[in-house]
Formats: structure tokens, sequence, C-alpha cells
């Protein structure tokens, strides 16, 4: 995570790419970390299709079962690769026919029908120009309404708060994924605009439902510091400012174990 203020996590659980079908395998703890901090943990999936509906099917078959984080959270599909694109864009890459945007566009809509079904919040995730080469993204958000978690930012600099100069110009845009810099090392940063990383917890970040990977979060925010003896692993959180010495915690450890 980047700071103390941070309200919401979304983490990979794996996906499709050209090798087939892959697992994170830093996901179920990862999403176990978001819960015991007290943030909510959202769920995307790398969603390389070609605009075959064959790899979309298989893709939501193995993923849906597998998703850690409670019903009704987000579940976006990462589509920034993986384009079904056979026209010459004159720079050395491809862009999608109209027919060819089309499949494309079917395979992702097919995907968030599925995860609406398994009782999750659908989003689609990419980048305004991938998008607009070779998916038809008003039919998503016709079906879907502000269901577009969209990157874009600066090149240079760490900004820990979003600079609306860069702000993606489209319609249904629910999160706005403004640096991939968020913090130095690399870390993406988001803004949630519309409320929808709500989706799926209480007022208090409490998850709706339950799975594995929260108990274990809720778990580990139920242990008391008296049950902590010398010998134990422990993880900082982050609204912690300081040791029992009173002496300031650096902000590098906090959130580590």
């Amino acid at each position: 995570f980047g700071y103390a203020h941070d309200k919401f996590a979304i983490a990979q659980i794996g996906g499709y790419n050209a090798s087939g079908i892959y697992e994170q395998y830093t996901y179920k703890t990862q999403v176990a970390s978001a819960i015991a901090q007290g943030k909510r943990a959202h769920t995307y999936i790398w969603y390389d299709t070609w605009g075959n509906m064959d790899i979309a099917k298989t893709t939501m078959d193995y993923f849906l079962p597998r998703i850690q984080t409670p019903k009704n959270s987000i579940v976006a599909l990462d589509f920034e690769h993986g384009a079904l694109a056979s026209v010459p864009d004159g720079y050395g890459g491809y862009v999608s026919s109209d027919a060819e945007k089309a499949a494309n566009t079917e395979t992702i809509l097919y995907g968030m029908r599925r995860i609406k079904q398994a009782g999750y919040t659908p989003m689609y995730y990419s980048y305004k120009p991938f998008t607009l080469n070779h998916v038809n993204y008003q039919q998503i958000i016709k079906e879907f309404p502000n269901s577009l978690w969209i990157a874009a930012y600066p090149i240079d600099g760490v900004p820990p708060y979003p600079l609306y100069a860069y702000f993606p110009s489209m319609d249904g845009i629910g999160i706005w994924q403004f640096t991939s810099a968020y913090i130095a090392g690399g870390l993406d940063g988001n803004v949630d605009l519309t409320g929808i990383t709500d989706s799926g917890y209480t007022d208090t970040n409490k998850p709706e439902t339950d799975t594995p990977a929260t108990d274990a979060g809720e778990e580990i925010e139920k242990i008391p510091n008296s049950d902590v003896k010398v010998g134990d692993t422990v993880k900082v959180k982050f609204n912690v400012d300081a040791w029992a010495t009173g002496e300031a915690i650096p902000q590098w450890v906090k959130g580590n174990s």
C-alpha cells in the first residue's frame, strides 16, 4: 500500500496471457493484508482474450470460484493487452477493425456479465488509447454504467495525489488510475470517483461476506497487543506513528512485517 489514508486496494488474482491461465501467488496474502489494515480489498483479472469467446469462458470458469474478496466487491477485467487487431496503425502496431472491435467488446461484456451473475461488481480496466483503438466502450457503459477504471498519468514524477490536467476525457469512469509511481519505487495510485470501492463493505470497512482470505485478515486485525510476545512476526499498521518506547516509526516500516 502507499499511504495510511488509502481506503482500498485492488489485487490481481492472475489471469490469461499468451501462456494460458496463470495464478498470482501473492493474491490471497494481499487481500488478507488489506483487510487487516482496515482497507477495502478488491480483485482484478488479467484478460488477454484476442476476441476469442472460448478464452473468455475458460478464464471466467477458472477464476470466479477462486475470488477471495467479498461478494459485491469489485472484480475488474484488465484488458490492456491481447486485443484482436490486424489493421496497421502506421507506427509498427495494429488497431482493430470494426469487426475486431466488436469481438473484443463481446468477450469483455461476457466476462462482466459472468462477474455480475456471480454476485460481484464488474469493472473494465485499461487506458484510453488502447480502449479507443480496440473496444466499443460505449457498449460497456451502456450496460454497466460508470464501470470504467481508466489509467492516464504523467510520465515523470511521483505524484501522491491526482493531477486533474491528465484526467482521461471519457464517459463512464468510476476509478481513475492517476499514476504508476504513487510512491518511490513504483505503485499504481487510484482515486474512486463514484464510491464504487464501497461495494462489498459496510460503513466500518467490514466485508459483507467472508472468504478464507478476508477471515485471515480479520483475525490479524483482532489480535490484541497484549497477546504479542517476543519472537512473534507482526505487521506494522499504517495508522501507528510510534513504537511503545515513544520513538517515531519510519514510513517505510508501515505495512511491513
